[in-house]
Parts: C-alpha cells; sequence; structure tokens
C-alpha cells in the first residue's frame, strides 16, 4: 500500500508532516505520558495548546486584536443558524447573496431567525458572480453573508465586497489559510476545518468583539459566542485532538513560509490545472468564469458523459483519489488545497493528458 494524492473536497488531505508528527505523539503528547485525546482540557498542557494555537493562528491571518477567536464545533452549517441567533434581532433583516449550493443553504436556515432576504442571486448552474453593482442591499440588515468559495460549484469571491451598510459575514470553510486575508473587511468569518485547517469536528469562527455584544437572540449558553469567547472555546470540553491538529498545521504553514508562500503555490497549482482543462481542445471543459474561478476546487466535465466513470476507476488505480464531482453537479472535481503538493497537481495533469490521448 502507498499515500495516494487526495482530491477529496472535504474531510480533505492533511499535510503529510502534520500526520507523521501526530503519529509519533499518538501515544504520548509532550510531557503527558499519555495522548492528547486522554488529557483534561481543563489541564495547564491542553490551555497552553490551545492558546499557542490562537496565537499562531493570530499570526498567520494578522487578526486584529478587536477579533474574537472561537474554537467551536457543529461544523459550518452549525454557523447558518447560530450567526442569526447571535449576532441579529428576531425577524431583522439580513441580506444574503447567493451564488451556489452553501450560500442558499445558508439562507434557507437562516430563515427561521431572521428575516433573509436576497440581496443577489448569480443563478443556476452558479458559473459566476453577481456583479456588486446590482445588489439590493437593506438599511436595517444585521449583516451581509457571502460564500467566500462554493465548494460544489468552483466560485469564488477573489476579495471581500466592499461599501457594504452591514458588517460582512463570509463562510471560508474552502478557502481559509490558502493565501493572505485582510479580516478588517470582515465582521464575522467561519469555516468548517476539514479543508486547509485539520480534521472533521472543529469549527473555526473569527468574529468583531463588538458583534458580540449585540443582544442576539434566546439562546442556550452553548449556543453563545460571547459565551464561548468569554470561556476561551471551553464552555464545554472542545474537540481536542481536531483542536491538536490543527494547531500542527497552523506551525506547518508557518515552516513553509506562511500565507503569502501558500498562496503563491496555490496559485500556480490553479492555473496549471486550468491551463490543462482550457487547453485540451474541449476535451475537458470549466464552464466557470475565469475572473471568479476558485483556487481550492476545480470541477471540469468531460466532453463524453460516459467517459467520467471511466476517467474516475483508470485515476484511481493511477493513485489519484476522490475526483468524483458532486452529486449536485455531476462531473468531476479535483480539490487542491494547501495539503496538495505541486507534484500531486503535475501527477493529475499528466494523467489527464494521457486520458485524452487514449479516449480522445
Amino acid at each position: 500500500m502507498t499515500r495516494a494524492y487526495n482530491f477529496s473536497a472535504g474531510p480533505a488531505a492533511l499535510p503529510e508532516a502534520v500526520l507523521r508528527e501526530a503519529q509519533a505523539e499518538l501515544l504520548e503528547w509532550g510531557d503527558a505520558r499519555a495522548s492528547v485525546m486522554e488529557v483534561s482540557h481543563r489541564g495547564a498542557a491542553f490551555e497552553a495548546l490551545v492558546a499557542d494555537a490562537e496565537a499562531d493562528l493570530r499570526r498567520l491571518l494578522a487578526i486584529p486584536d478587536d477579533y474574537a477567536v472561537l474554537f467551536l464545533q457543529g461544523g459550518a452549517t452549525q454557523q447558518f443558524a447560530l450567526i442569526p441567533m447571535n449576532i441579529a434581532a428576531p425577524g431583522q433583516a439580513a441580506d444574503f447573496v447567493v451564488t451556489g449550493h452553501w450560500s442558499a443553504k445558508a439562507l434557507a436556515e437562516a430563515g427561521t431567525y431572521v428575516d433573509a432576504r436576497i440581496a443577489a442571486d448569480a443563478g443556476a448552474p452558479y458559473v459566476a458572480l453577481p456583479p456588486r453593482a446590482g445588489w439590493r442591499l437593506s438599511d436595517d440588515a444585521a449583516y451581509v453573508h457571502i460564500c467566500q468559495n462554493e465548494t460544489i460549484q468552483g466560485v469564488e469571491f477573489q476579495e471581500a465586497p466592499a461599501d457594504l451598510p452591514a458588517p460582512l459575514v463570509s463562510d471560508f470553510s474552502s478557502t481559509l489559510l490558502s493565501r493572505p486575508l485582510d479580516v478588517s473587511r470582515y465582521g464575522l468569518i467561519y469555516a468548517g476545518a476539514q479543508k486547509n485547517v485539520g480534521p472533521a469536528g472543529l469549527t473555526l469562527v473569527i468574529v468583531r468583539r463588538d458583534l458580540l455584544e449585540r443582544a442576539g437572540q434566546p439562546r442556550a449558553r452553548i449556543l453563545s459566542y460571547a459565551e464561548q469567547a468569554a470561556q476561551r472555546s471551553m464552555l464545554n470540553t472542545p474537540a481536542t485532538f481536531p483542536i491538536y491538529l490543527a494547531a500542527r498545521v497552523f506551525k506547518w504553514l508557518e515552516r513553509e513560509g506562511g500565507l503569502a508562500a501558500m498562496g503563491e503555490r496555490n496559485r500556480r497549482k490553479a492555473q496549471a490545472l486550468y491551463a490543462a482543462i482550457d487547453g485540451s481542445g474541449g476535451f475537458y471543459r470549466n464552464p466557470v468564469d475565469p475572473a471568479v474561478r476558485s483556487w481550492m476546487n476545480v470541477p471540469f466535465a468531460i466532453h463524453e458523459e460516459r467517459l467520467h466513470a471511466v476517467f474516475l476507476e483508470e485515476s484511481d488505480a493511477a493513485g489519484l483519489l476522490a475526483l468524483k464531482g458532486h452529486k449536485a453537479v455531476g462531473g468531476l472535481r479535483a480539490s487542491i488545497y494547501n495539503a496538495m503538493p505541486e507534484a500531486g497537481v503535475a501527477a493529475l495533469i499528466d494523467f489527464m493528458h494521457d486520458f485524452q490521448e487514449r479516449h480522445g
């Protein structure tokens, strides 16, 4: 058995160096004489781990002091409900820009708690972003919500939209830590960890502290961002092993040169893969507007539908895993997160060229 290149959209590949660190420390973490999964989250050692992880994340993203960092559970999907519960009054307006599957999900879930309004909708099949000038924004909205990167459709905001009348809230699940980011342009950023941060089970929320002061809606303490911030994300037992692995990923990112270096690497990977698709003479195709193509998730199709199954069978045998497109759109998809090395993308491109020669 050999480790393959894993193009899964999530849970996604983790850096091999991080997995090897975890493997070496699995039975005995540091001086604990026990696994990190077995020690108390109230103990000094684990509290120091969380504090160090937060410090590293703040340094990587240059997070301003007036933002809280929360290590939560429940996935990004749970935040669809927790965000309106925490930063909007019951029935208050909230504006949503719908650009694909996940922003549509966020809109639907928030509708239970707020007057969820569609400020703009790119429209199916979601291959472009609605121009900012055409957004219909509410004067009384608690926030404006976008999905920074639509994992399924492969559409991405390359930067934060400007001139908004309310705080910008963004689902960063598939793009956080992939490049430098100006956190100050957002009121709240949230992300499931299982793309670029760590394993499933951890969710990051980066929220401007003044938003924590909003009354929000009646909710249990465990669902309160303000309570979680006051308790340093330890109101209850946190996801200890995912936090440990995320902390190791943060250290790995720093060793790799930080987010500027990672961003350059990710840009090269994406450019190479899109060039292979666009240069195939129509054998492969990606329908997304080139100006908003995702760096992280590259959906593509073969001109003959019957060849998708053949491609998947042969690519798996070649050590290229999880290239099946999401069931909502079909086709193929390569997710090329931070842990995917340039050699992995090169191997995929070589396979695509070979496959076209044999089946074109």
